[in-house]
């Protein structure tokens, strides 16, 4: 458990944000806290078939909507999270502190920064609130419909000056462009690929989804106890799949660093998650594959994935194939480097933000 509410840390991203100003050189001021909030869908319909009554998609915002003399919003910004992840990621320093400052590429007093928490995340609706492996079965396609309707419903917001997103918020970001590809200015897709999940990739997904079903603690979803085996699978895996070899190797040099570090990754893992929680989350990207829609994608497109990055390692060369299909694509390899961390370099702005001032210069109106 956090020792402060979620709504005290956010608002010590204040804080966060003048230290960093302040560190880089820039002129230390009083910034906007985060606004949190509840929308909820009525009758939310799912691909599966299936419907839930209420659907509830909370979320944290930076900032004030700016609309232009016809009513549309030119300032909004959605951050989209990974699949272990809430919106509450993107409050590290080593993103918020990076880019939410002064004068800085999303400054919060100049955009209005959405950051939702995904169906099945957060404080949004999920299977541990009480429905467990009896919550509607969702997908990638039903999650960003759900973000639609919170923008358009919820926040009154009819147009997104960018999408950012990570890893699940990376493919994310590509299901957007397709489905709405008028809604946004400019997508950037950070450690993903735009094609079905297969290979090692969906390798340890399965792993991690079959750890849990076939622990007999599970229960079919109706467990007492969380199912401690097939949790430390999932840990054990989440905590490969993220980690960057250059940068463990450099933190723990020794077997019994690794083991430690390991044991003490696997607590905290278990601690922050819900076995039903994590299995929908990571098998929402069953039906993932935006490959034959990607011509239809106007919007300028930076995509950046790390070449240390374990779930999509460059020798696939898949990135590199795919974008060539979109109109306005550009796609960047980030060589391994001491500031690289594998699969988590997406939340590591330093490493990719010049990309993004790149994106958001050729962007403009």
């Amino acid at each position: 458990m956090h020792k402060y509410s979620r709504a005290a840390r956010l608002g010590l991203v204040v804080v966060l944000l003048s230290c960093a100003s302040a560190a880089l050189g820039q002129e230390a001021r009083q910034l906007p806290g985060a606004k949190e909030g509840d929308y909820v869908s009525h009758n939310f319909h799912f691909k599966s078939g299936e419907t839930l009554p209420e659907l509830r998609m909370h979320y944290a915002s930076f900032g004030t909507p700016v609309r232009d003399a016809n009513g549309r919003v030119t300032n909004a910004v959605l951050l989209l999270h990974g699949t272990s992840g809430t919106g509450e990621q993107f409050l590290a320093p080593q993103f918020a502190g990076v880019l939410f400052g002064p004068g800085q590429l999303l400054d919060i007093t100049r955009y209005y920064i959405i950051l939702p928490d995904n169906i099945g995340r957060g404080k949004s609706s999920k299977p541990s609130d009480g429905m467990r492996a009896h919550f509607p079965q969702y997908e990638y396609d039903d999650m960003v419909a759900a973000q639609h309707e919170l923008l358009e419903k919820g926040l009154g917001v009819n147009h997104l000056r960018l999408i950012l997103g990570t890893s699940m918020g990376c493919m994310h970001s590509w299901v957007w462009g397709e489905t709405y590809p008028d809604f946004m200015d400019a997508l950037m897709a950070l450690a993903c690929q735009p094609v079905q999940i297969a290979g090692r990739n969906r390798l340890w997904r399965k792993m991690v989804i079959d750890g849990i079903r076939d622990d007999p603690d599970w229960k079919n979803g109706d467990y007492t106890a969380e199912p401690r085996a097939g949790m430390e699978t999932a840990a054990d895996m989440f905590y490969i799949a993220g980690g960057a070899p250059l940068q463990l190797q450099k933190t723990l040099p020794t077997r019994e660093a690794t083991d430690k570090a390991d044991a003490d990754y696997v607590k905290r893992f278990a601690a922050a998650h819900d076995a039903n929680d994590l299995l929908y989350a990571v098998n929402a990207s069953w039906d993932y594959d935006p490959s034959a829609g990607l011509e239809k994608i106007t919007a300028p497109v930076m995509f950046v994935n790390s070449a240390d990055d374990f779930i999509n390692p460059p020798e696939l060369g898949i990135a590199e194939r795919e974008i060539k299909r979109v109109k306005n694509g550009r796609f960047v390899p980030l060589p391994i480097s001491e500031q690289t961390h594998g699969h988590g370099t997406h939340t590591w702005a330093a490493v990719w933000q010049q990309y993004l001032k790149e994106l958001l210069e050729s962007s403009q109106h």
